[in-house]
C-alpha cells in the first residue's frame, strides 16, 4: 500500500471501537439466524469466516478510516453467533425428536445457551496461548480470514460476489419453498424400489457447503453415504443380515454415531489428556499479577454458571458441575481438531460428556439434552474464537479486544438462536429424520438419550473410530456420511467436485468460489428463516 492509503493500516491501535461492536452485533443477528436454519435443515454448518470477513471489510471501508484490526474485531463479533446456533441446533432439538416434552421452557434453553457461551469464552481464553502461539496450529479458517482481510478487497469485487449470490440464492429459495414451483429434492424411484435410497437435495446452500469443505472431506463424507445407502441397507436386507430396512437403518445410524464418538475419544486420549498440564500451565505462569487476576474472576464466573444452571434449568448441581468440568476438557479437544482440520464436531463432544455424566449420575430426559447443549455450544464457540485468534495473531490484533467482541457477538447469538429455534419448531411442528428439518446431529444425541437403536453397532463403530483417528484418517467425516440423509450428502459432494475442478483448472479462482459459496449459504439460510416466520404468522 502507498503511504497515504491509511484506510487499511496493519497494527493500528484503533481496534475495539463502538462501531465495530455495533456492526458486529447486527451481523451476529444475521449470521445466527441463517446458521440456525442451515444447521437444522442441512445437518452441517461450515464456518462463516469468509462471509463475515468480506461483509466487515465492505461495511467498514464504506464508512471510511478503518484498518485491518478494526475489521478483524468486527468480524470476530459477527461470526461468534453462528457457532452458538450450531451447538444449540446440533443437540437440543433431540427433545422434540424424542417427543419427550414440547414444554421445555424458553428460559431453560436461554440459560443453557448463555452458559455454554460464557464457558466457551472463558476456557478458550485459558488455552489460546498454547494452541495459537506455542503449537501454532494452522487453523485453516482463521488463516483464510486473515488472507481475505489483508487482500483489502481492491475494487470491491468480493463484496459484489457475496451480495449478488446471496440475492440469487434468496430468490431461488423463495421460488422453491415459498411458491413451491421447484421441488426441494430429486430421488430415483427405480432405485428406491430396490432399497437404494439415492437422491439429491436441490439446494444452493448444500452445494456451497461442499465447495467450502473441499473435495477431500466431501469425498469421505460421500463414501460414508455410499457405504450406507448402496451397501449396508440394500445388500444387508437382500442377504438376510437385517430383517428389514428399518433394522438396517438402525445399524448404520448406530455405526456412524459410534465412528464419530470414537474419533472424539481418540482426540481426548491421545491429544488432550497427555498434554493437559502443558495446555493449561501458561495460565499459572503468566506473571504474578495476571495469575492473581485469573484466580480471582474465573472461579466466580464458573460458580455463577453452575448456580444459574442449577436454579433456572432442569439440571441438578451435580450435573452442572460435571458439565463444567467436561467443557474444560472438550474445549481443548475442539481446539485441537479445529486447528488441525478446520472441522469442529461439537455435538460429538456433547455426546462424550453426556455419556460420562450419565455413568455417574442419573439424568432426566430433558436434563440430558441440556448437558449436551452446554458442551456443544461451548465447543462450537471455542472453535470460532480460536479461528479468530489465529487471524488476530497474524494481524497483531489485541486478544483482549477480540475476547470482548466474541463475548458480545456470542451473547447476542445465544438469545437470537433460542428465539429462531422456537420459531422453526412452531413453523414446522416436527423435527428429525424424514421431516423438513432433519436435524441429524440432534437425532444422534437423541439416540444416546433415548437408547441406541443398535448398541453392538455403536460400540463396533466406537472402536473403529478410535483406530481410524490413531491412523490419522477422517473417521468423523465418514461417520457423518453414514447417518446423514443421502440427498444431503449427494448435494454436498457435488460442491466438493466443483471445488476440485476449479482448483485444477483455474486455482486462482478458488477464493472467489469460497465467497460465492458463502453467499449461497447466507442467502438460503436467511430466506429459510423468513419463510418460517411467515408460516408461523400465517398459521397464527
Amino acid at each position: 500500500m502507498r503511504s497515504n492509503e491509511v484506510s487499511l493500516e496493519k497494527g493500528s491501535s484503533k481496534q475495539l471501537t463502538v462501531r465495530s461492536l455495533v456492526i458486529g452485533a447486527l451481523g451476529s443477528i444475521i449470521i445466527t439466524t441463517s446458521s440456525m436454519y442451515v444447521a437444522l435443515r442441512m445437518g452441517a454448518l461450515p464456518w462463516p469466516t469468509i462471509f463475515v470477513a468480506v461483509m466487515s471489510l465492505a461495511i467498514l471501508k464504506a464508512l471510511g478510516r478503518t484498518n485491518l484490526n478494526e475489521i478483524n474485531v468486527t468480524h470476530t463479533a459477527m461470526s461468534s453467533g453462528a457457532m452458538v446456533a450450531g451447538g444449540l441446533a446440533f443437540t437440543v432439538p433431540g427433545i422434540w425428536i424424542l417427543e419427550a416434552s414440547s414444554e421445555v421452557s424458553f428460559l431453560s434453553l436461554l440459560v443453557v445457551t448463555l452458559a455454554g457461551t460464557i464457558l466457551g469464552v472463558v476456557f478458550t481464553g485459558m488455552i489460546r496461548r498454547y494452541f495459537i502461539e506455542k503449537e501454532k496450529l494452522p487453523f485453516p479458517m482463521g488463516l483464510a480470514s486473515y488472507e481475505t482481510v489483508v487482500a483489502g478487497d481492491k475494487g470491491g469485487k468480493k463484496a459484489k460476489y457475496l451480495f449478488s449470490t446471496m440475492g440469487a440464492a434468496a430468490l431461488f429459495v423463495a421460488v422453491r419453498d415459498g411458491l413451491g414451483w421447484i421441488p426441494s429434492a430429486w430421488s430415483s424411484v427405480w432405485l428406491y424400489s430396490r432399497n437404494i435410497f439415492f437422491g439429491m437435495w436441490i439446494s444452493p446452500m448444500a452445494v456451497g457447503i461442499g465447495y467450502i469443505i473441499g473435495p477431500l472431506f466431501t469425498g469421505v463424507w460421500f463414501l460414508g453415504a455410499v457405504l450406507s445407502y448402496f451397501f449396508l441397507i440394500p445388500v444387508g436386507v437382500a442377504a438376510g443380515w437385517f430383517a428389514d430396512v428399518g433394522s438396517a437403518t438402525a445399524f448404520k445410524d448406530s455405526l456412524g454415531i459410534g465412528l464419530m464418538v470414537g474419533t472424539g475419544v481418540g482426540i481426548l486420549l491421545k491429544g488432550i489428556l497427555p498434554r493437559a498440564r502443558e495446555i493449561y500451565l501458561p495460565v499459572k505462569s503468566s506473571g504474578k499479577g495476571s495469575r492473581m487476576k485469573t484466580l480471582r474472576w474465573i472461579p466466580l464466573v464458573l460458580a455463577a454458571v453452575a448456580l444459574f444452571l442449577t436454579t433456572l434449568t432442569e439440571m441438578t448441581l451435580v450435573s452442572s458441575l460435571l458439565t463444567i468440568v467436561g467443557v474444560w476438557l472438550t474445549t481443548a479437544m475442539a481446539a485441537s481438531i479445529t486447528g488441525q482440520s478446520g472441522i469442529n464436531p461439537m455435538e460429538i463432544f456433547g455426546i462424550i460428556i453426556l455419556i460420562a455424566v450419565k455413568s455417574v449420575s442419573s439424568l432426566g430426559t430433558i436434563e440430558a439434552f441440556l448437558v449436551a447443549g452446554v458442551v456443544a455450544v461451548a465447543c462450537g464457540l471455542a472453535g470460532d474464537v480460536l479461528n479468530d485468534f489465529k487471524s488476530g495473531y497474524l494481524l497483531k490484533t489485541n486478544p483482549k479486544a477480540q475476547i470482548v467482541a466474541e463475548t458480545v457477538g456470542g451473547v447476542i447469538g445465544a438469545v437470537v438462536s433460542v428465539i429462531v429455534l422456537f420459531i422453526m419448531f412452531r413453523a414446522y411442528g416436527t423435527m428429525g429424520p424424514g421431516t423438513e428439518l432433519p436435524a441429524p446431529q440432534a437425532y444422534a444425541v437423541s439416540t444416546m438419550v433415548g437408547g441406541l437403536p443398535n448398541t453392538p453397532a455403536f460400540f463396533f463403530g466406537l472402536m473403529i473410530g478410535i483406530l481410524i483417528y490413531l491412523m490419522k484418517l477422517p473417521g468423523m467425516t465418514l461417520g457423518i456420511g453414514m447417518y446423514l440423509p443421502m440427498e444431503i450428502s449427494t448435494a454436498a459432494f457435488v460442491g466438493g467436485v466443483i471445488s476440485f475442478i476449479v482448483g485444477k483448472i483455474k486455482p486462482e479462482s478458488k477464493e472467489t468460489g469460497m465467497i460465492v459459496s458463502s453467499g449461497l449459504l447466507g442467502g438460503e439460510g436467511i430466506t429459510g428463516v423468513v419463510l418460517a416466520i411467515i408460516r408461523v404468522l400465517t398459521v397464527s
